[in-house]
């Protein structure tokens, strides 16, 4: 509630200086009004031109160009507040630099490099050389196809802490769920185990009180609320972290998209059954997680000397279980890693793409790709929900509806309940797990986290989980996806803006 107010203040303070500065110029300097004007006009094309220079996603910046363009003041506005332009605040340089600090402890086997390349699998290629983690083999997965599976065995493993346990949620919310978590942190906290709790500000607020991370330090749980909310931070605002990670001991970790609130394990759900999913790694692909973790919160407290007393060596080398690299998302690099792995994902599909996703709000990359795929033969199905939680934003995935299933794309809705997993499953060979979402928000904003596999055994777990949930769904067909005029132009105005928020 607090973003959407917030952003409804800075369109209207847009709004009013657009035309207050218009009256202004009319009243009292109107004899130049022709100069102002040119000068104002050149402006707004030069900062449009910069937007197209700069530019790897058009369709995701064309409306700032339309907005500057017919409202310069507004529109630049608004791109200093809500735009990507990151190199005035405190905390993301410091992001930056632990981020390339880190990357020195988070070295590549050659020999798993050497079989990737061997065998031609470009989606894990692309992540070795885009971003800085690693690949690794000597991993056990364990799948779960809801939160009420996932949370017991988090009880179960964080019982057995003994050193320390770190845990990054965008969610945090009183109750069953958590309050059964806090006990146990509470008495490791007492017993001398290390406990880091790092929470998103913004995602925690209408939960969580506003000293609640004073509360937890009185159980000697250390506690930071990430990007704590400010009128006066500006850009840095809109990037939330958006990650969903547990890391116990370095032995044992969870990710998936479960938060911390009783919803996400289907208790007081009030959009009937809550379809969410959780995932365990035991192995080394844990260390890419504990980085991720450490990266941000030494950023906000600059605590750790050597990180690497966090690393478990785990000494029971199996080479044989697949492939496993989680890689985080960060909206600090050119590259837009949480929507290439996707794209590479469809891309690289030949038989079949499952997808479960809340949102479906895309731009054009996406939606060609999905679209090329099932032209191409590729069974492309898509999971969303059937009980919305945000009827705006349920809006703008359904004006995607119709451009897809024209394509041959197969459009499903979950009867029961509303969806907030985010996988892809393609062939049986590789899958994504994590908390990326298809949206302009996960894909260009937020900090998030993926788990991506190929050849790992767990992934028929992933397609049972799609071919059980296929069966509580409805497939869309031609008059499902139809909408009249004044729907269809209501979904053309919300997608045009939707990069912009």
């Amino acid at each position: 509630m607090l973003n959407a107010i917030k952003r409804v203040l800075i369109v209207a303070i847009g709004v009013i200086l657009q035309f207050g500065f218009a009256i202004v110029i009319r009243l009292f300097f109107y004899k130049y009004l022709g100069i102002i004007t040119l000068i104002y006009t050149i402006l707004s094309i030069l900062i449009v031109l910069g937007i197209l220079k700069e530019s790897t996603r058009l369709s995701n910046d064309l409306p700032w160009v339309i907005l500057i363009l017919i409202f310069p003041i507004f529109g630049t506005i608004l791109l200093i507040t809500l735009g990507r332009n990151y190199s005035k605040n405190k905390l993301l340089k410091n992001i930056f630099l632990y981020e390339k600090k880190y990357s020195d402890y988070l070295v590549q086997d050659e020999k798993i490099k050497e079989d990737v390349e061997n065998k031609k699998l470009d989606n894990i290629t692309y992540l070795i050389n885009r971003t800085n983690y690693f690949v690794s083999t000597n991993n056990d997965i364990t799948y779960y196809n809801f939160g009420e599976k996932f949370y017991p065995e988090l009880l179960k493993e964080l019982k057995k802490a003994e050193k320390f346990i770190f845990m990054e949620y965008f969610i945090i919310n009183e109750g069953v769920m958590w309050n059964g978590i806090l006990d146990i942190l509470k008495d490791k906290a007492a017993k001398g185990v290390e406990v880091r709790v790092l929470y998103d500000d913004m995602g925690s607020i209408a939960m969580l009180s506003t000293n609640y991370s004073k509360k937890l330090a009185e159980f000697g749980i250390k506690c930071i609320p990430f990007n704590k909310l400010s009128p006066f931070r500006g850009i840095f605002m809109n990037n939330r972290d958006h990650r969903k990670i547990t890391i116990i001991d370095g032995k044992v970790a969870f990710s998936g998209g479960v938060n911390l609130s009783d919803e996400y394990i289907n208790v007081n759900s009030k959009l009937g059954v809550w379809k969410d999913n959780g995932i365990k790694i035991v192995g080394d692909a844990i260390w890419n997680l504990t980085v991720m973790f450490l990266n941000l919160w030494n950023a906000n407290v600059n605590e750790d000397k050597d990180i690497t007393i966090f690393k478990h060596n785990f000494n029971n080398k199996n080479d044989n279980k697949g492939y496993v690299i989680p890689y985080g998302v960060a909206p600090l690099h050119k590259d837009l890693i949480g929507e290439d792995v996707y794209i590479n994902m469809i891309n690289s599909a030949k038989e079949y793409l499952y997808i479960m996703t809340p949102y479906l709000i895309i731009d054009t990359d996406i939606v060609n790709s999905l679209c090329r795929a099932a032209k191409r033969g590729v069974d492309v199905r898509i999971i969303v929900p059937g009980i919305p939680d945000k009827k705006i934003v349920y809006t703008q995935t359904t004006s995607f509806f119709k451009v897809l299933y024209d394509n041959g794309v197969k459009i499903y809705k979950f009867t029961k309940g509303f969806v907030h997993s985010k996988v892809f499953l393609s062939d049986n060979i590789r899958a994504v797990v994590g908390t990326i979402n298809m949206d302009y928000r996960s894909l260009y904003l937020h900090f998030e986290n993926g788990i991506y596999m190929e050849e790992v055994s767990q992934i028929y777990e992933i397609y049972k989980d799609f071919e059980n949930t296929f069966k509580d769904c409805k497939k869309l067909n031609e008059k499902d996806v139809k909408a009249g005029f004044i729907k269809s132009l209501w979904q053309s105005i919300l997608r045009l803006f939707a990069p912009l928020f």
